[in-house]
């Protein structure tokens, strides 16, 4: 006849209360009827009680009355494991173990008819022996279970969860039901890894790891059936053992993945995206799926330069880094094949990790740019325009394409001034400021090796490209490289009696300066363009005094026409 749970925890309780009240409970119970039973130590958390037919496993300590032990399984070094309530246990222990929790402690008193009753067991226990029992017990499972998962914690951001042919990455502690510790991978300082339904694990964590984020927490209880079975695992999990998994998925992949991208920021304007070959300069965190930060531009102060697609960085970045806009915010994900594999690199990347950039582009070009020339303003009427050799002033701003200021001719109060192709400027600088109308705004995108090269310069960056805003004020016409000045047409005949103002013989820097000003004044030639005629006037006189001694003579007098001729007849 079945008895109901709450009525045979009443019988117990009677019968204990008999024990108490009658005799005292381990004196001489006189005959009992029923298997006496003290819960002396009930766990806080009982997730579960032993039930009829359920699998148990169990340590006890048998003695008699008189407190000689016939029996202890602590003795053999196992536990013992078996179905309770199905006959295969003496009956006052089928009936003892049930109820019981997880760690729970129990002294049992089994009357003899409950026990081995009138036979005994020859040379163990005696006939009509009474017997008593301290147990614990360790595990609780049934054929019929199936996997216990409690998710522990999860990140907010899951993109995707583990699937079968997955390979992952975790840690774990493992625990028998009560508790026992057997292994933990944080004791060996590194990851298990693995992978995910292929047989290369038990069944329950096969199963239990599925449905994983990175970064997630999950307690996963495992029957034995899925796990190690009747055989136990060497000497640290039992037969029959049920097992906690504490796990802590640090990252996972497929080796059938590519690179996963998210754009975290795109500029609304995006004139064009780099490609293979192209030359990018980019800041960049580096952090393992859990968030372990392993590397960092931005700690060192400066950008990452290289090419792409060429090789030079992991094929995932080369990968990730294609079609990136100049200013572009991007999430670059990629699995260990496509970074540093099975070996990882250094201390700071394990074997198998999967790596992810969180990476802003500062700027990029190509070696076969050019200067890059928008034209903002360009007055009416503009006839003309800037040559090499011309003189011209001109407000700036310079800035990196992030947006960094860099310099400006408006900082010092007045516009910067330079002789157009002598190389006093960068080149791409150069560039954009010919065929300029007086009046005239651009804006100037110069490539690096236009503008300051791999190594830069004083404030600017190696490998940057430089955006220019500039305004020409005002511009002079320039004369030939090598000349100083120029005739707008025939020099007169008699060059040398006209310059020798008094007619001594002889030309000193006076009657020079006063001569050439004069040509200059009546349009019949010009000056090298500068801010300082004086000095150009002057450098003219040093030229044509060729002994240095204050005046020039009529054989030291020579058009540069003359000395180019002159030099041409001497090669030859």
């Amino acid at each position: 006849m079945a008895v109901a749970p709450g009525s045979r925890c009443l019988l117990l309780l009677f019968l204990l209360l008999l024990g108490i009240l009658g005799v005292p409970a381990l004196g001489d119970p006189g005959p009992l009827e029923d298997v006496v039973i003290d819960r002396y130590y009930i766990p806080k958390i009982c997730l579960r009680e032993a039930q009829m037919g359920d699998f148990i496993r169990y340590h006890y300590n048998g003695t008699f009355k008189d407190g000689k032990k016939f029996d202890s399984s602590y003795d053999r070094g196992a536990t013992v494991a078996g179905v309770v309530g199905v006959g295969r246990l003496i009956t006052g222990m089928d009936r003892g173990l049930q109820g019981m929790c997880v760690n729970e402690r129990r002294h049992l008193i089994v009357p003899p008819h409950l026990g081995y009753g009138s036979i005994g067991v020859a040379g163990l226990i005696p006939p009509d022996a009474t017997l008593y029992f301290d147990v614990v017990m360790l595990d609780i499972w049934n054929k019929n279970d199936k996997l216990q998962i409690t998710t522990l914690s999860k990140p907010e951001r899951c993109n995707r969860t583990v699937e079968n042919s997955d390979f992952v990455r975790y840690h774990y502690n493992g625990t028998l039901l009560d508790g026992t510790p057997f292994d933990s991978s944080y004791s060996k300082g590194s990851t298990y890894d693995t992978y995910v339904g292929t047989g290369w694990l038990i069944k329950g964590m096969d199963q239990g790891l599925l449905g994983m984020c990175a970064g997630e927490k999950r307690s996963i209880i495992i029957p034995p059936f899925l796990a190690y079975g009747e055989k136990g695992y060497g000497t640290v999990i039992p037969p029959q053992a049920s097992l906690v998994f504490s796990v802590l998925l640090v990252d996972f992949h497929n080796p059938k993945d590519g690179v996963f991208l998210e754009h975290l920021e795109v500029p609304e304007s995006c004139k064009r995206r780099a490609v293979t070959g192209d030359f990018v300069r980019y800041h960049y965190n580096g952090t393992l799926m859990d968030g372990t930060l392993f590397d960092s531009s931005y700690s060192r102060n400066q950008t990452y330069n290289t090419y792409i697609g060429k090789g030079y960085i992991i094929p995932g970045m080369d990968q990730g880094l294609q079609g990136v806009c100049m200013g572009e915010q991007r999430r670059v994900v990629i699995p260990p094949h496509l970074a540093y594999g099975e070996n990882g690199a250094g201390d700071k990347i394990p074997g198998s990790a999967v790596l992810i950039f969180d990476v802003h582009v500062i700027d990029f070009h190509n070696p076969a740019d050019p200067v890059e020339i928008e034209t903002t303003f360009r007055p009416e009427g503009c006839n003309v325009t800037t040559r090499n050799r011309d003189f011209v002033r001109y407000h700036y701003n310079c800035s990196l394409l992030d947006g960094t200021r860099l310099f400006s001719s408006h900082d010092y109060g007045k516009p910067q001034e330079v002789t157009l192709g002598a190389n006093k400027v960068i080149e791409g600088l150069n560039s954009g400021l010919l065929d300029m109308c007086a009046g005239e705004r651009r804006v100037l995108i110069v490539p690096p090796h236009l503008g300051h090269g791999e190594s830069g310069a004083r404030g600017v960056p190696g490998s940057a490209v430089l955006r220019f805003e500039v305004e020409l004020i005002s511009m002079e016409e320039g004369v030939p490289e090598g000349y100083l000045f120029i005739w707008h047409g025939e020099p007169p005949a008699s060059l040398y009696e006209q310059m020798d103002l008094n007619k001594d013989g002889g030309i000193p820097a006076d009657e020079f300066s006063t001569f050439i000003k004069t040509q200059v004044a009546e349009g019949k030639g010009r000056l090298m363009p500068s801010s300082d005629p004086e000095k150009v006037i002057a450098d003219m006189f040093q030229n044509q005094d060729r002994n240095q001694d204050g005046k020039i003579t009529p054989d030291e007098l020579k058009l540069k026409s003359d000395e180019d001729q002159e030099k041409i007849h001497e090669e030859l």
